[in-house]
């Protein structure tokens, strides 16, 4: 389906995150240079009294204006617009506090609802605690999980949610993501594989516009496997995956020894690495792109993207934390959203 005009000059719904931590003086700072950074137009969901409090904290002159999708465009070029989800306690940069987890929740869950409606065109998801979360009862491993949830509560359809980071130089994805390395082996399936793999291909044609992606499947043991003198696992459980996919016309190479994937040559010659666990394919993407690089969630039915970082509790009110990635996240979704999209799997 195409955007509607209405999709097409919606805001992104941008949520708080934990408002103790970096998630408000990022957004400040990115509206504060709104006009010199080229930055896409955006609705914080959030206490409007916690954001305005933040930049009184770090000395921005930034006009905070309750909002809702509707007027946030036309609002964001005087005053930074933000639709109203109280808090509360008050929040204290760099003090995590449980008692704000209904409104951490209730802000993602807005941003959702909003672009599932159409009236926003992408989620931009601002860092969480989890640790906090977990205090308040929350039952999600993470942000990915939880959005997955609450798509399928929306929607009535099942979602597989695929976890990529999005940098200049590098796209990759893990096929298993935060579970101890020494589970990955039995969690790892060719299904996982072939699913991860489906995802990310048809994610990258009909969101990120290219016509024929190019996959490099790495292995998951050393030299993936050296023929099965160092583990069994890319021969009996990746390559068939990999054999499928190309029987079914997809692009895809490997298994790959994961310590040659990663130079510049080698990465010329794909568009997306598929790795088999969190490190394998987070330690390239950061090392190549620390600062701007975009957590991406594949396979929902709406464009989310996230910095490329935590809530970095110690930098909160201070004026030092960078706001790179979140406006590199913003504008990825901008983009993403501007693509002609096709939500069948």
């Amino acid at each position: 389906m195409t955007h509607s005009t209405l999709r097409d000059r919606a805001p992104l719904a941008l949520s708080m995150g934990d408002p103790a931590g970096i998630g408000l003086d990022i957004a400040l700072d990115i509206w504060a240079h709104r006009k010199t950074r080229s930055t896409p137009r955006f609705l914080m969901i959030g206490d409007p009294e916690a954001v305005a409090e933040r930049a009184r904290t770090l000395s921005l002159d930034v006009r905070v204006s309750e909002a809702d999708c509707e007027t946030a465009c036309s609002t964001f070029e005087d005053a930074m617009p933000v639709y109203p989800v109280k808090t509360a306690h008050t929040p204290v940069a760099g003090v995590a506090d449980p008692g704000n987890a209904a409104a951490i929740i209730a802000s993602i869950k807005t941003a959702v609802e909003f672009t599932l409606q159409g009236s926003a065109s992408a989620v931009v998801t601002n860092p969480i605690s989890k640790s906090v979360l977990y205090e308040s009862g929350f039952g999600f491993p993470g942000h990915t999980e939880f959005l997955a949830d609450l798509a399928e509560q929306m929607t009535g359809r099942a979602a597989a949610p695929v976890m990529m980071l999005a940098g200049p130089k590098l796209r990759a994805v893990p096929v298993t993501i935060h579970i101890p390395l020494k589970d990955v082996p039995a969690q790892l399936t060719t299904d996982l594989v072939y699913k991860t793999c489906r995802i990310t291909a048809h994610d990258l044609r009909y969101r990120f516009g290219l016509a024929h992606p190019r996959l490099a499947v790495s292995g998951l043991n050393p030299h993936a496997g050296e023929d099965g003198a160092l583990g069994l696992e890319d021969d009996a459980v990746i390559r068939p995956a990999i054999e499928r996919l190309r029987g079914q016309g997809l692009n895809v190479v490997g298994p790959l020894p994961a310590d040659t994937m990663f130079h510049d040559a080698a990465r010329a010659q794909y568009d997306v690495a598929i790795c088999m666990y969190h490190d394998q394919a987070l330690i390239p993407a950061k090392a190549l792109g620390f600062d701007d690089s975009v957590n991406v969630t594949l396979g929902l039915p709406f464009i989310r993207t996230s910095p490329d970082h935590g809530t970095a509790f110690s930098l909160a009110g201070k004026g030092v934390a960078r706001s790179d990635s979140l406006l590199a996240a913003l504008r990825l979704a901008s983009q993403l959203a501007s693509h002609t999209l096709d939500t069948s799997a």
